[in-house]
């Protein structure tokens, strides 16, 4: 097996699937990803590549309790939604998101032309989704996929 791998992104397909559950999917519908990590063969973290079309929004707002993110502004001037505030991004710069904080966030995108976002995120198991603004809640399984309830646990 290649120890190195060369990607082109834009030789990987772009998806707007979620597993969000509905009605909360239709926010994710403007909002484009292109996984890279798995083709590069990375299993402890994920890397996307993704692009927010005006109006669109990257995720509800949200907070992880075991994982760290990390985003970086490649194009675009989207609008980063935390706690403290709204602030608007320009090309170039980038945001962390420390595990455990509770600040939930978002980015959104008020502009007339696409955002494009390099997005990396640990994989730690036991990870837990916050959602201040929606009634979701997020749970990792077992096998690593996210799965999804109201917050008194009920099922969507």
């Amino acid at each position: 097996m290649p120890t190195t791998v060369i990607i082109d992104p834009s030789e990987v397909e772009e998806s707007n699937a979620t597993t969000y559950p509905e009605p909360l999917r239709a926010a994710a519908a403007l909002r484009w990803n292109r996984r890279l990590g798995p083709i590069a063969g990375l299993t402890n973290f994920g890397v996307n590549l993704t692009r927010i079309t005006p109006g669109g929004q990257s995720s509800h707002r949200h907070a992880h309790t075991t994982q760290d993110e990390f985003v970086w502004v490649l194009e675009g001037e989207p609008t980063l939604e935390t706690d403290v505030g709204e602030r608007r991004l320009s090309p170039g710069l980038c945001v962390g998101f420390p595990k455990g904080t509770g600040d939930a966030h978002r980015f959104v995108n008020r502009t007339d032309r696409d955002v494009l976002l390099l997005v990396v995120g640990d994989r730690t198991p036991g990870d837990e989704v916050i959602y201040p603004d929606v009634d979701l809640h997020g749970r990792m399984g077992a096998d690593g996929r996210y799965v999804f309830t109201r917050k008194d646990g009920s099922s969507h």
